[in-house]
């Protein structure tokens, strides 16, 4: 099959064929295979990888099952869905449509989006692709409108609940947090402005000239894909199941393809065969935000440094899919990682790819240093952010610091600092005069600019005190209503549709479950009055409470 993808590369014009194999070749291919040794076995799903250097392809093949319950093997000419990888395809459409004159991207989104609502401050179609917009994420806005994961969403479900909203995050320009109607709504716009749907636009003007003859947006998810793998979630009993989106929206997501078709996208970044030097340029240029901080997000892509050496690419989540495409433009290596289990991670295998070829020019990590673990308990807690109104909760297990709950640990650094992974980083307070108080948490992770968290010291309500919170609250934004009550002993958020919210206090009047953080309210009186809901990338939508009535206590089993 390699011999199959290097020969379709050879007939495009901007690739060289490959030079004959060399034993430091040979050596580099036989650490990547080594790399994906878990996911190369016949009862597991897996990748394909591809990787090019200066426009030439250098290594392709295939590791797992495409298919499980068929017993068909990935290779390198299998079909994926490669959820957040398709943002570029869209930034880039709309891109064009501003080199053709038939927009600009100062526009109000509301001159080619007359259902969204006027929020008071102006939100331009860039706001949309830097994911500054301030607008609340789709699939949490119909989470808390009863929606379930596998129900088939569409682009008129997303806009739908979109011109609803009556809030934002924040205003538009000031920060930068990931969105994903943002992309949907600039699907929209490429279809109102020029007259195409954005899954014929890009095939015309993006996939065609380059040669991307496996690739494309899907807007009918009953369609039949040849060669397409199937998206596999992992069962906590053993095993795999069945895990492929059931949805018909595109722009955040939605593209099929392979390795050898994003290697010739990535290869434009260089040559710019399509768009230009000045387009292709200004996708890899940093949005910079209303107070001067770049983001380091562009055009539907990540523009980062990863050890020392400057990047370009996006990682991709959906359903069971899993894909990351990266390239190191200066050095001129692309690396393309496309999977079909939910338990791989894809970013991880490119950054250990990467090393294979570039290590000697990578900057070495720094190591871990020995923290006792008296002084690790000292900074476990709970932290809260005043700005993302997130929780964030820190313990101490088989002698390490992690997030509550996690598998993978925090390294220490020294003075405070922590890694996690290789490049998130939690920097603790030191500088308060107790320093084991650790009042203060900073978190780096996709964004330049650190959310900030502060230690919870309030107080838990007693077990007497929760009955207060019970009652029925509304969100009209969303078309729901949600019953707070006392199940089994504990305080319980219910809405149809949804697995039940159980509520765990962490001081005052908030609880967490899950990713979620919950807030009661209270009038001058001191009486709830009301609730907020945040999430990652949905901050304090509120629910007014209808009743105060005393909720029944429901016991195990019953869910009436």
């Amino acid at each position: 099959m390699i011999t199959i993808i290097a020969a379709a590369w050879a007939t495009q014009p901007f690739v060289v064929r490959a030079q004959s194999a060399s034993a430091s070749a040979t050596e580099r291919h036989k650490q990547v295979d080594a790399i994906f040794a878990p996911w190369s076995g016949t009862n597991t799903p897996g990748c394909a990888v591809g990787i090019s250097r200066d426009g030439v392809l250098d290594y392709t093949r295939g590791y797992g099952m495409s298919n499980l319950e068929y017993d068909i093997a990935i290779t390198p000419e299998s079909i994926f869905q490669v959820g957040s990888v398709s943002k570029q395809f869209t930034a880039f459409s709309i891109a064009l449509l501003a080199q053709d004159g038939k927009l600009s991207l100062d526009d109000d989104i509301r001159k080619y989006l007359p259902e969204m609502p006027d929020f008071g401050k102006t939100i331009t179609i860039a706001h949309l692709i830097h994911h500054s917009s301030g607008l609340r994420e789709q699939g949490q806005l119909l989470y808390l409108a009863g929606w379930r994961g596998d129900d088939m969403m569409t682009e008129a479900d997303m806009l739908a609940v979109a011109a609803k909203q009556r809030g934002l995050n924040f205003a538009p320009g000031t920060e930068t947090l990931y969105n994903n109607l943002g992309y949907t709504l600039l699907a929209i716009i490429v279809k109102r402005v020029s007259g195409k749907p954005l899954t014929i636009f890009a095939q015309e003007r993006i996939f065609q000239p380059l040669g991307m003859t496996d690739t494309h947006f899907q807007d009918d998810h009953t369609e039949i894909v040849r060669r397409r793998t199937a998206g596999y979630q992992a069962h906590p009993d053993g095993g795999w199941r069945i895990s492929i989106p059931a949805s018909d929206y595109y722009g955040p997501t939605g593209l099929f393809t392979t390795v050898g078709d994003l290697l010739k996208w990535q290869d434009n970044f260089i040559h710019a065969r399509v768009g230009g030097q000045a387009l292709v340029a200004s996708m890899q240029t940093s949005a910079i935000s209303d107070n001067g901080v770049a983001s380091g997000y562009g055009g539907g892509v990540f523009v980062r440094s990863y050890r020392g050496l400057r990047t370009v690419g996006h990682d991709g989540v959906h359903a069971g899919y899993r894909a990351d495409a990266v390239s190191f433009p200066d050095q001129r290596l692309a690396i393309v990682t496309l999977c079909n289990g939910a338990t791989i991670a894809p970013p991880e295998l490119t950054q250990k790819i990467a090393a294979v070829y570039l290590g000697d020019r990578m900057t070495p990590m720094a190591p871990a240093v020995k923290v006792p673990e008296p002084a690790l308990s000292a900074l476990a807690g709970v932290y809260w952010s005043s700005l993302t109104d997130e929780v964030v909760r820190v313990e101490v297990k088989d002698g390490a610091l992690r997030p509550t709950g996690a598998s993978t640990p925090l390294e220490p650094l020294g003075n405070g600092l922590f890694r996690l992974g290789e490049t998130a980083r939690w920097q603790f307070d030191a500088s308060a005069d107790d320093a084991l108080k650790a009042p203060e948490l900073r978190i780096w992770d996709a964004w330049p600019t650190p959310r900030i968290f502060t230690r919870v010291n309030a107080s838990v309500p007693s077990a007497s005190a929760l009955a207060s919170f019970a009652g029925r609250y509304r969100i009209d934004e969303v078309d729901m209503t949600y019953t707070v009550l006392m199940a089994d002993g504990k305080l319980t958020m219910r809405w149809p549709r949804q697995t039940d919210l159980v509520l765990e206090a962490v001081g005052g009047d908030r609880f967490v479950s899950g990713a979620w953080t919950v807030t009661f309210t209270r009038s001058p009186s001191g009486t709830v009055d009301g609730l907020t809901l945040t999430a990652r990338r949905l901050r304090r939508m509120r629910a007014e409470r209808l009743t105060t009535a005393e909720t029944p206590v429901i016991r195990a089993g019953n869910s009436t």
